[in-house]
C-alpha cells in the first residue's frame, strides 16, 4: 500500500468539490462490513484501569462414597485467574486553516473527516478482536484467533485445508458471563473519543519527514479508542478452520459447523460470522431442496439475514476476517 502524507493540499481539496462549487458528496468505499459485532457485543466497564480479571471455577469436589464408622477426606474447589488486556488505539488529524476555511461548509468538512478516521479505527478494532495477540504485542488486546490456535476436534475444527488461501468461521456467544468487549472503567462513551482541539499552530515538516521549524495556523483533531476482549466462558467461542477459500477441495463443510455448535454453549446471542467467501458458499447451499441447516431469516428491523440452524450469520469484510489465515494444526 502506497505511503500517504499526512497533510491536506489543493489538489486534495479539488477533488472534495463539485463543479459548480459546492462541497461534493464522498463516496465511503473504503468503508469495510464489520459483522455488527461492535453493536452486538455487550461492552462492559473493565474491573481495573488496564486489564480485566476474570476468576473461572477450576475444580469442583467430587466426594467420596463413606462406609459406617469411616471418614472420608475433605476436599476444597481450585480457581483460576484469567487477565485480559485493554488496548489503545489512537490517531490524530491535522489540517491548514486556510485549506479547511476556504471550503463553503468548514464544518462539514470536519465531520467528514471525523467519520472516515472512526471507521478506520473502527475497522482496526474489529480486526483485533479476531487477530490481536497480546503474547506478541503487549500493547493489543488478545483476540479470538489466538485463543483457538489448535486443533482440538471440540472447541477448533480442523477444516483440512492447507496453503496460503485459508480463512475460519468463528463462533461467538455473547454475553456478561460469557463473552463480551470492554472499556476503561469510569470513561464515558465506551471508551471512544473525539476531541476537536480547536485552531493550534503547527509545525511544517519536508518530505522526509524532518520539521524545517517553520510554523502556521491550523485545526487538530483527536480520535482514541480503548477496548478489549474478554472471554469468561471458553465455551462461549469457536472456530472451524483451515477452511480452503479457493477451488473446490476443502471448502466448507456443514458438519463440521455442527460438531461445532454442538461441542460449544449456544444460545439467543450467539453469532456465526464468517467473510463473504464463506457466506456466498452458504446462501448457494440454500438452493439446495435437501438443505436443512441455512435458512433466510428477518431481524427485528426487517432486514433479512441468513441463519444456521437458526443461529444468525454475520458477514465481515474480507479485508478484516482473512482468507490467507496460517493454517494451524
Amino acid at each position: 500500500m502506497a505511503t500517504l502524507t499526512a497533510y491536506y493540499g489543493l489538489f486534495e481539496q479539488a477533488k472534495r468539490l463539485n463543479p459548480d462549487g459546492s462541497l461534493a458528496t464522498i463516496v465511503e468505499v473504503l468503508n469495510r462490513e464489520m459483522g455488527m459485532i461492535l453493536n452486538e457485543a455487550p461492552w462492559l466497564p473493565s474491573n481495573d484501569t488496564w486489564i480485566n480479571k476474570t476468576t473461572r471455577r477450576g475444580t469442583l469436589p467430587v466426594g467420596s462414597r463413606r462406609k459406617l464408622n469411616a471418614g472420608v477426606a475433605k476436599e476444597v474447589s481450585r480457581t483460576t485467574d484469567i487477565i485480559d488486556v485493554l488496548e489503545m488505539i489512537e490517531t490524530y488529524a491535522e489540517y491548514d486553516k486556510d485549506y479547511i476555511d476556504s471550503f463553503p461548509e468548514p464544518a462539514r468538512v470536519r465531520l467528514q473527516e471525523a467519520a472516515a478516521f472512526l471507521e478506520g479505527l473502527g475497522q482496526t478494532m474489529c480486526s483485533d478482536i479476531l487477530y490481536g495477540d497480546s503474547n506478541k504485542d503487549p500493547d493489543c488486546m488478545h483476540g479470538l484467533a489466538p485463543r483457538l490456535d489448535t486443533i482440538d476436534g471440540e472447541f477448533v475444527i480442523d477444516g483440512s485445508g492447507t496453503g496460503d488461501d485459508g480463512t475460519s468461521i468463528y463462533v461467538v456467544t455473547w454475553g456478561q458471563t460469557d463473552v463480551h468487549l470492554i472499556y476503561p472503567k469510569n470513561e464515558p462513551n465506551l471508551g471512544i473519543k473525539h476531541t476537536d482541539k480547536g485552531q493550534v499552530t503547527l509545525t511544517e515538516f519536508d518530505s522526509s519527514g524532518a520539521s524545517t521549524g517553520k510554523m502556521y495556523e491550523g485545526y487538530r483533531d483527536h480520535f482514541q479508542v480503548k477496548c478489549g476482549l474478554v472471554v469468561r466462558n471458553p465455551k462461549c467461542i469457536g472456530r472451524v478452520a483451515n477452511i480452503e477459500s479457493a477451488g473446490d477441495t476443502n471448502t466448507f463443510d456443514n458438519n463440521d459447523l455442527v460438531t461445532l455448535l454442538n461441542n460449544m454453549k449456544t444460545n439467543a446471542s450467539t453469532r456465526i460470522y464468517c467473510n463473504q467467501t464463506i457466506k456466498t458458499q452458504a446462501e448457494i447451499l440454500m438452493l439446495d431442496k435437501s438443505n436443512m441447516y441455512w435458512t433466510p431469516e428477518k431481524g427485528l428491523d426487517g432486514l433479512p439475514f441468513v441463519a444456521f440452524r437458526g443461529i444468525p450469520v454475520r458477514m465481515i469484510d474480507k479485508d478484516i476476517l482473512l482468507n490467507t489465515e496460517t493454517t494451524i494444526s
